[in-house]
């Protein structure tokens, strides 16, 4: 599997057409299911299925920063591990941020990886999602489907799922559908063509570092 950090803007358009690349096999979930056919249904259901964001931070915060990124962005794990952390000691504790980050499919096993940091509750989702950037290179290893679909129920298991709970999340193809549908209608109506983009108060950036991003912080909490 190739990790990508800038795709063209027809892959976002296209959505799940990118993730349908491949069948879920019996290593992974649901035999036989491909992903075009949660695409189909994803497009089908549209807005009624797009799932709320999951927030970080104080909801009345002055500024909100939406992170747009895929599991399998190598340039996403290092935005994790580089910036989000100072800015949710800096910024996000203090009441100053709010930050919102939204998932992107780019190919099936972002979406299974996905899957997984939903399925552990809003509460645990950002350590997970965390847990699965931080470890992003163990887990894609090889970069073959029975290897990271293995790793990623062994991050479930981590995460406090049961095994029957990890298998039930990983087929569960309604969630699967909702996550998509969420994906191409917030991705397509901001304009996403590279991850990491932030979002920060409407305005959209490419990726940065941190102290790009404290400067535009700043900025607007001098409004």
């Amino acid at each position: 599997m190739t990790k990508r950090s800038m795709l063209p803007f027809a892959a976002i358009a296209a959505g799940a057409m990118l993730i349908a690349g491949g069948l879920w096999v019996s290593s992974a979930p649901q035999s036989g299911m491909t992903l075009a056919a949660v695409a189909q249904e994803a497009r089908a259901v549209g807005e009624a299925a797009a799932l709320p964001d999951m927030v970080m931070g104080q909801q009345d915060a002055p500024v909100t920063i939406i992170e747009y990124a895929s599991y399998t962005c190598s340039h996403c794990a290092n935005f994790h591990e580089t910036v989000l952390a100072p800015l949710k000691a800096e910024y996000i504790d203090t009441g100053k941020v709010k930050f919102i980050h939204r998932e992107v499919y780019f190919d099936k096993f972002g979406l299974w990886a996905g899957m997984i940091a939903s399925c552990v509750g809003p509460e645990k989702y950002y350590p997970v999602s965390g847990m699965i950037y931080d470890t992003q290179a163990d887990w894609i290893g090889d970069g073959k489907e029975a290897t990271i679909s293995a790793n990623l129920r062994k991050i479930g298991l981590k995460a406090g799922l049961t095994g029957d709970q990890v298998e039930a999340c990983l087929n569960d193809m309604d969630r699967a559908q909702a996550m998509v549908a969420s994906y191409q209608q917030k991705a397509g109506a901001d304009g996403i063509d590279a991850t990491p983009t932030l979002i920060i108060n409407g305005t959209k950036h490419s990726n940065m570092g941190y102290d790009a991003l404290k400067k535009i912080i700043d900025a607007e909490l001098a409004k």
